[in-house]
């Protein structure tokens, strides 16, 4: 039964809509009715509010680590489960309808929760190409995939299909963005409108 608690715990970690939270705490109104209607932290920003943006960024991260680090101590064979736990959760929260975030800062959560080094590939990945692109949906995708590959190749062969499956789970909430980055109408991060 461990993985199921460890799936259980993750999901109610991951469900829980800080982005939607702080920006009505702060006044900003429901983040659902702006830009892409995500709670993440990418559509937080769209509030003009920096610091409440900043804020999700790391409870969405926190988390993703949290239930992951409290698997590995109560229910070891659970780990893989409540690391898709947390991404589904903050994908598909009961709260809100099953409509959440797309799962980057969740999953770099889980990731760093899993083993640092995988947690460094992500985040090298993820804040390289969001420094060098300004294009948040590329750096995100390219950080999920990296995540995978990096569980490949430092060792960490029993993460890898999770991994895997929350890469496929983000690119494909990422649709819309991928169609716009074909058409070249993607929104830059600082961009205008």
């Amino acid at each position: 039964m461990d993985w199921l608690y460890a799936l259980l715990l993750g999901y109610i970690s991951g469900s829980i809509p800080f982005g939607l939270l702080l920006a009505m705490a702060a006044g900003k109104g429901d983040v659902r009715k702006i830009g892409s209607g995500n709670i993440g932290a990418t559509n937080v920003l769209r509030t003009g509010s920096k610091w409440l943006a900043a804020g999700t960024l790391l409870l969405d991260l926190a988390k993703g680590f949290l239930p992951v680090f409290l698997a590995w101590r109560y229910f070891p064979q659970g780990v893989p489960f409540a690391a898709l736990g947390a991404v589904l959760g903050h994908c598909f929260p009961v709260w809100l309808k099953f409509k959440g975030g797309k799962g980057v800062a969740t999953n770099a959560g889980v990731a760093f929760g899993i083993a640092w080094p995988i947690g460094l590939a992500y985040a090298a990945v993820w804040l390289g190409l969001l420094a060098a692109l300004r294009i948040s949906s590329v750096a995100g995708m390219s950080a999920v995939v990296a995540a995978a590959i990096a569980a490949a190749v430092l060792g960490y062969m029993a993460f890898v299909p999770v991994l895997t499956a929350i890469a496929v789970l983000v690119i494909f909430l990422h649709r819309e963005n991928l169609k716009r980055l074909r058409e070249g109408t993607e929104p830059r991060i600082g961009g205008k409108k």
